[in-house]
């Protein structure tokens, strides 16, 4: 339920954060935060490398980074063909998995619903103000942990002929935000843990 409240589907979240776990490091089947082999670059990339590109580029990742994720899997795994956390017959889930994809799909469309209703009450910028504004700094301060917590110079990812569920599993960072820490309940620094068990 509380993950409907972030606008998250809460089983198909479930299931592609196990594939991550289980395929941690990995250029082949990781989920997430797999570096770019250097023919995956995209060709407007150049156009980005300088400051105001570099600042466009976080903006955008912070803000529309975990919605754009969920809805169109950017910067996620490619699969063989449309993937999307709310489609129960995408790729990124199988047949035992389908019905759950629609009750998740289910608590979301009640929460927009509901948004909606109170959009209609309140109007649309009370909701914004003290909604989706809260909404925007959880989702940004979501994308920049996991974000920091997959990258970095020295971490490691195996292609098929290296990789092992051990080595993925350490190619993981734990940074220390001091009294942050706390605020996020040990999953900033405890991140490693957290992939290991």
């Amino acid at each position: 339920v509380l993950h409907s409240c972030l606008l998250v589907p809460y089983f198909s979240w479930k299931h592609s954060h196990r594939r991550h776990h289980s395929n941690t490091g990995s250029l082949d089947r990781d989920e997430v935060f797999v570096p770019k082999k250097k023919s995956g670059i995209r060709w407007y990339s150049k156009y980005l490398n300088n400051p105001v590109g570099r600042f466009l580029t976080i903006t955008i990742t912070l803000t529309l980074g975990w919605p754009l994720y969920l809805a169109f899997n950017v910067s996620g795994r490619p699969y063989e063909r449309f993937a999307c956390h709310y489609d129960p017959y995408g790729p990124i889930y199988n047949d035992r998995e389908r019905v759950q994809i629609f009750i998740s799909d289910a608590g979301v469309l009640a929460v927009t619903y509901g948004l909606y209703r109170l959009a209609v009450a309140e109007g649309l910028g009370w909701v914004l103000c003290v909604y989706g504004g809260p909404l925007l700094v959880v989702n940004a301060f979501l994308v920049l942990i996991t974000y920091l917590q997959h990258t970095h110079p020295s971490l490691p990812h195996y292609d098929s002929s290296e990789w092992d569920w051990l080595k993925g599993a350490l190619a993981t960072v734990d940074r220390d935000y001091g009294i942050l820490n706390k605020v996020f309940h040990n999953i900033t620094d405890t991140h490693v843990a957290h992939h290991l068990f």
